[in-house]
C-alpha cells in the first residue's frame, strides 16, 4: 500500500509541475513583448521581488517605480541596489519581469 501512494504522490507532484510550466508559457505565448529598461532600487531575496525605478514603455506603462516579480529567482543573487536593467515585459501582465539582464552603465 505504501509503494500505492508513494506513485500516486509522484505523479501528483510531476502533474502539478507540468501545469505550472503549462501556464507560465501561456501566459506569454499570444500576448505582445515589450522590452523594460529601469535601475533597480531594491531587490528583496526573501519576497523574490526586485523594486525597479521603470522608464516607460510604450504602449504598456508610463515611467514609475514599482515592485516586480521575477520569472528566475536564481538572477536575484546577481542583481544589486543601482543595477540598470532590461528584461521583457507581456500585455496585460503588470506584475513580473522575464529574463532580466544587467545592462552596463552608460558612456559618459
Amino acid at each position: 500500500m505504501k509503494r500505492t501512494q508513494r506513485s500516486r504522490l509522484v505523479i501528483l507532484v510531476a502533474a502539478v509541475l507540468c501545469v505550472s510550466l503549462a501556464t507560465a508559457t501561456a501566459q506569454q505565448r499570444g500576448k505582445k513583448e515589450f522590452t523594460f529598461r529601469g535601475k533597480v532600487e531594491k531587490v528583496d531575496a526573501n519576497a523574490k521581488t526586485l523594486t525597479v525605478n521603470g522608464e516607460k514603455v510604450d504602449g504598456w506603462m508610463a515611467a514609475m517605480t514599482m515592485v516586480y516579480k521575477v520569472d528566475k529567482a536564481d538572477v536575484l543573487k546577481t542583481l544589486k541596489a543601482g543595477d540598470q536593467i532590461a528584461a521583457k515585459v507581456y500585455e496585460g501582465d503588470f506584475m513580473t519581469l522575464y529574463d532580466v539582464k544587467v545592462e552596463p552603465p552608460p558612456k559618459k
